[in-house]
């Protein structure tokens, strides 16, 4: 039988155990965090697609053209709380002296995350509640197009190893905006999403499907994409005209994000029109003359559809 002093020497090693558990969490953490923020900043960005294999039976099938752009890109920080990062991204384009600023994507880190908006083709979100067991320890990436509306969202876990930091999950999409007003043969983007931080900055690289699905029938795939996105960091001061306007515009879509928030939150499926008076979302809410909360509100709303 076990004397006092022995069961005080096991419960101390329990209580160490579980220090040490709970100390290489918080640690894990914190790098996951690092590794997320490190996708802020200034870059020059390059983004290449190609398709790489199809599988049309339709002998008149024709890829997409190889895809090659390039631009500067302002990464800045919306929300940085322990366990949520959010990453406004700003394109600014045209001559330096005088650039054009776009309001682009937006991305929102979420750990351990268990509702999802999963897309399911002609502007549906399918909401899903997963089991808290199954996304332990994970962050999900919400991904938003320009007017702060769904487009694409999944969890995984950050890897640290061998020097490297990456993260990875696939997920459906909605068609690229670069293919959406030239293809209809299909209507889901089925998304191998890999973001891995370099000592330059950090890389998107993506192997993507291309998926018709058409209600009670088996998805088909149309072709495979390869995608390659790199972000090279540069001085920030490069990208001062578009930190100047999000400094100035930043109270306008943190107005729009909350009203988006609510509609989120009531956890349902989300059908979205695409147009609404012959203009999408972005269109309406781009109106520089657009300020008021009631006014956005109402224009959000009238988008989603009953």
């Amino acid at each position: 039988m076990a004397t006092n002093c022995e069961i005080k020497k096991i419960a101390l090693g329990v209580l160490i155990l579980i220090s040490s558990f709970s100390i290489n969490a918080q640690n894990k953490k914190t790098k996951d965090r690092n590794a997320i923020k490190e996708m802020c900043g200034c870059f020059e960005v390059t983004y290449l697609f190609a398709e790489t294999f199809n599988y049309s039976q339709d002998s008149t099938y024709r890829p997409s053209a190889k895809k090659r752009s390039s631009g500067l890109e302002w990464a800045g920080l919306v929300q940085d709380e322990n366990n949520k990062v959010s990453i406004q991204h700003i394109l600014q384009v045209g001559n330096p002296a005088s650039p054009m600023i776009i309001k682009h994507w937006r991305q929102d880190w979420l750990y351990q995350n268990s509702a999802f908006y999963m897309y399911n083709g002609t502007n549906n979100w399918i909401f899903e509640q997963k089991d808290k067991k199954n996304v332990r320890k994970q962050w999900t990436q919400k991904v938003y197009q320009v007017d702060d509306s769904p487009r694409y969202e999944g969890s995984g876990t950050w890897v640290h190893v061998d020097g490297k930091s990456y993260w990875e999950n696939t997920t459906t999409a909605p068609l690229p905006r670069r293919e959406y007003t030239k293809r209809n043969d299909y209507n889901i983007t089925l998304r191998g999403n890999r973001h891995e931080i370099t000592n330059s900055g950090w890389v998107h690289d993506q192997d993507n499907r291309k998926i018709l699905r058409t209600a009670e029938k088996e998805d088909v795939i149309i072709a495979d994409e390869k995608g390659h996105n790199t972000y090279k960091k540069v001085p920030e001061a490069r990208c001062n005209a578009a930190k100047e306007w999000w400094t100035a515009n930043h109270s306008k879509w943190e107005m729009v994000r909350n009203k988006w928030d609510e509609i989120y939150g009531r956890n349902t499926n989300l059908s979205l029109k695409t147009k609404v008076d012959n203009k999408p979302l972005y269109k309406h809410l781009f109106d520089d003359t657009l300020s008021e909360k009631k006014e956005m509100d109402a224009i959000i709303s009238s988008f989603v559809k009953k």
